[in-house]
């Protein structure tokens, strides 16, 4: 069987449903997970995506900010969902699919947003970016207690950090800015390594090459520009390693019309 799952910062699920269409028809992954839904879960726009054949759909969503959402052709129970900091934030959703060709091999999925962070790294005088090094440190915690990477599992999600030279457009430049300062980095390495989880994007695309899922609204010409920044992740369990068997970057949806400033990235897994 191959599994076929996408992540996408969609930046508002309702005012982009016709992108999000459009990926699911061109690119039919089995599985979509979105953050920054921005909408409650009452408001989800469940029959577009029905009407797509993703019949299977677990949100945590909230009004206005936030939220994430898991749409899925294959079948899954809903796990739950973690208030990260207690702060009441919809920013991560799990559940664990259960592909029907391979019944004894049940993945848990886990979706996250991780605070953005603001503007100024430094946490004494900028509470977000304090939470976000909150968030880092829990879900580092977490995952050594909870041991979850002990079992095939899989982690997606819209991490706001970049945390190679070459996933963003300037090493030098951006050594100051959120999202690439040394802590960042830091703390998510610890997140990585409390698995151990294997970067599956970084499995397809060498470590000394550039790559990138975001790029600013703020350039007025994203492409010639290319000042990006690999945001966007998905990490593997060591048992899924093997199964890794493609790579796709969207790069083309930050063209289309009334984009999210991400890119939708997919992993294809050979679970045969």
């Amino acid at each position: 069987m191959r599994l076929s799952l996408a992540t996408w910062n969609i930046n508002s699920v309702r005012l982009r449903i016709d992108l999000v269409t459009r990926f699911l028809t061109e690119q039919a992954p089995d599985v979509l997970c979105l953050q920054e839904t921005k909408c409650r879960d009452s408001e989800f726009p469940l029959a577009a995506f029905h009407k797509l054949g993703y019949s299977h759909i677990a949100i945590n969503g909230q009004k206005g900010y936030h939220g994430v959402a898991i749409v899925s052709k294959i079948p899954f129970a809903e796990s739950g969902k973690r208030d990260f900091c207690a702060k009441g934030d919809a920013r991560h959703i799990t559940v664990t699919l259960l592909p029907e060709t391979t019944p004894a091999r049940p993945i848990n999925l886990h979706n996250f947003y991780v605070p953005a962070g603001g503007d100024e790294p430094d946490p004494e005088i900028n509470p977000k970016f304090a939470h976000k090094l909150a968030f880092l440190d829990e879900m580092a915690e977490w995952m050594r207690t909870d041991l979850i990477a002990h079992r095939d599992a899989i982690i997606v999600g819209d991490l706001n950090i970049a945390p190679l030279e070459t996933d963003v457009w300037s090493h030098k430049a951006l050594l100051k800015v959120v999202s690439h300062t040394p802590i960042e980095v830091e703390k998510l390495g610890r997140v990585i390594n409390a698995g151990p989880w294997i970067d599956a994007l970084r499995h397809h695309v060498p470590p000394e090459e550039k790559l990138y899922t975001w790029w600013s609204y703020r350039s007025p010409d994203w492409s010639k520009a290319d000042k990006g920044r690999r945001l966007d992740h998905i990490w593997v369990s060591a048992s899924l390693k093997q199964h890794l068997d493609g790579l796709t970057i969207l790069r083309d949806s930050r063209g289309w019309d009334r984009p999210s400033d991400h890119v939708p990235v997919t992993v294809q897994l050979n679970l045969d």
